[in-house]
C-alpha cells in the first residue's frame, strides 16, 4: 500500500473520530442550519458547479464511459436545484437522535426505553452521480454520522465544487469540517484502504455503484456493508390492468432515467390480456425509441423486437432496453420475479384489489408498488428528502437508506436501586 495514500486516508480516520461525539450530540438547529446554508450556497455557486461538471464530461467522453455513466454523471440547472432541494428537505425531517423508539416498565421497577443513535463513521464509495455528494453528506451529517466521501474520478471536479457548499454549511453552523470529508485523491489505492485498512475508524460502508464496484466492495470489505448489487426491477401487467395507465407506467418505468436503479428491466404481461394488451404495450415502447427483446410471443408483435436469451432476463440494463415476456398469470409472474429479479422494485398494474395484494404480500423485494412507475424507488420520493442508495439486505437496513435507516439504538435503564437476585 502508498505510504502516502495510508497517511491520507488514516488521517481522515481520526478526524472523522475526532468529530463523532461532537456531532452525536449536535443540535437539530446546528445541523439544520448547516444544511440549509449548504443548500443556500449551491444555488449561489451553480455557475462554479457546471463548469467543474462539463470538465468531467468532457473526459468521461474520452475515456469513452457508457451512456448510464454519462447521464448519471450529468448536471444542469434543474439538477443542482434538486441537491439543493434535497438538503432543505433532509433539514426539514424531525432529528432522529435521541427519539424514543419505545419504553416500558418491568414488574421490578426498572423503567426500559429504547432511543436512537447514530450509527458510527460511515464511508461512502461511489460513482459518477455527483448528486450523492451532497445527498450522503446531508443524510449522514442529519443523523449525527461523520461520513468519509470517495467519489468516481470521473466526477471529481463535480464532487469537489458541491463539497465546497457542504464546507459553508459547516462551518456558518459552527461543526466540525472534518463532519463531512471528501477524499481528494483519484487513487485507485484509496478505495482499497477503505475495504481493508480502515477497521479502527469506519463503522460501516455503503456502496453506490455498477456491479464491479459493489461486488468488490462486498468481496473486499472488513466492516458491514449496506447497499444492493444490482436492481433488475420488473413490470408485471395483468389482465385486468387499464390499457392507457399500463401504457403510461412501463414508459416511465423505463425510460424517465434508464441510468436509475429503478429503471424497470423486464415487462411481464399477463397472457390472458395479450390479446389487448401486449401489442400496444410492445409499440409503445419501441415507438419512443426503446429497444425490446422478446420471447416468442412478443417477437410476433412487430419486427423490431429481437431475440431475447436466457441472460436478458437476468440483465440491469440502465439503457434504452428492456425485456418483455407473456405469463401464465400472477402466479408465473411471481416466478419469474423470484428467480430472475434482484430483489430492488417490482411493480403490478392491475384493477383487480384481489390480485394486487397477493402480489404486494408474496413478492418479496425491498420495494413493491401497485398501479405505480418503478422510478418512484427513491428516498426523496419518499419523504426521506434524499437517500444514500436502494439497499436490498435483510438486516438493519432495506429499500431506501435515507436518516431513519443511518441509526442504531440504545436501551437506557433507570433504576431506584434495584439489584439482581
Amino acid at each position: 500500500m502508498n505510504i502516502e495514500i495510508t497517511t491520507l486516508m488514516n488521517s481522515l480516520g481520526q478526524e472523522a473520530l475526532l468529530a463523532r461525539p461532537i456531532l452525536a450530540l449536535a443540535s437539530r438547529i446546528q445541523k439544520d442550519k448547516a444544511l440549509r446554508i449548504a443548500a443556500e450556497a449551491l444555488r449561489r455557486e451553480k455557475n462554479k458547479i457546471l463548469t467543474a461538471n462539463e470538465c468531467d464530461i468532457t473526459v468521461a467522453r474520452e475515456r469513452n464511459l457508457s451512456s448510464a455513466l454519462l447521464e448519471r454523471l450529468t448536471l444542469n440547472v434543474a439538477r443542482v436545484e434538486l441537491i439543493a432541494k434535497s438538503l432543505e428537505d433532509i433539514a426539514a425531517l424531525p432529528d432522529p437522535i435521541g427519539s424514543l423508539i419505545s419504553e416500558w416498565t418491568r414488574p421490578n421497577g426498572l423503567a426500559i426505553s429504547r432511543i436512537r443513535v447514530p450509527l458510527g463513521v460511515v464511508g461512502i464509495i461511489f460513482e459518477s452521480r455527483p448528486n450523492v455528494t451532497a445527498d450522503a453528506g446531508g443524510l449522514c451529517l442529519k443523523s449525527g454520522n461523520p461520513v468519509i466521501l470517495r467519489g468516481g474520478s470521473e466526477s471529481m471536479n463535480s464532487n469537489t465544487a458541491i463539497y465546497t457548499c457542504l464546507l459553508e454549511g459547516l462551518n456558518a453552523a459552527a461543526l466540525p469540517l472534518s463532519c463531512i470529508q471528501l477524499v481528494p485523491t483519484t487513487d485507485r489505492e484509496a478505495v482499497g484502504h477503505m475495504l481493508s485498512n480502515m477497521t479502527e475508524y469506519l463503522d460501516v460502508l455503503v456502496p453506490r455503484g455498477g456491479r464491479s464496484l459493489v461486488e468488490r466492495v462486498r468481496n473486499e470489505a472488513r466492516v458491514p456493508v449496506i447497499g444492493h448489487l444490482e436492481g433488475n426491477c420488473h413490470v408485471y401487467v395483468d389482465c385486468d390492468a387499464n390499457l392507457k395507465m399500463a401504457i403510461e407506467i412501463i414508459l416511465n418505468a423505463k425510460l424517465r432515467r434508464t441510468g436509475v436503479c429503478g429503471s424497470a428491466e423486464t415487462l411481464l404481461v399477463d397472457s390472458a390480456g395479450g390479446a389487448t394488451l401486449l401489442a400496444p404495450l410492445v409499440r409503445a415502447l419501441l415507438d419512443a425509441g426503446c429497444v425490446v427483446r422478446g420471447d416468442t410471443e412478443t417477437q410476433k408483435i412487430d419486427v423490431r423486437v429481437q431475440v431475447a436469451t436466457e441472460v436478458d432476463w437476468f440483465t440491469e440494463y440502465l439503457d434504452a432496453i428492456i425485456a418483455v415476456k407473456v405469463v401464465d398469470g400472477i402466479q408465473a409472474a411471481m416466478a419469474h420475479i423470484a428467480h430472475y429479479g434482484s430483489g430492488h422494485t417490482e411493480s403490478i398494474v392491475t384493477d383487480s384489489a384481489a390480485t394486487a395484494e397477493k402480489f404486494l404480500n408474496t413478492v418479496d423485494s425491498a420495494i413493491v408498488l401497485h398501479n405505480a412507475s418503478t422510478q418512484f424507488a427513491d428516498g426523496g420520493e419518499f419523504g426521506m428528502g434524499a437517500e444514500i442508495g436502494i439497499s436490498t439486505d435483510r438486516f438493519h437496513a432495506r429499500g431506501p437508506v435515507g436518516v431513519e435507516q443511518l441509526t442504531s439504538y440504545k436501551y437506557v435503564v433507570r433504576g431506584t436501586g434495584q439489584v439482581r437476585p
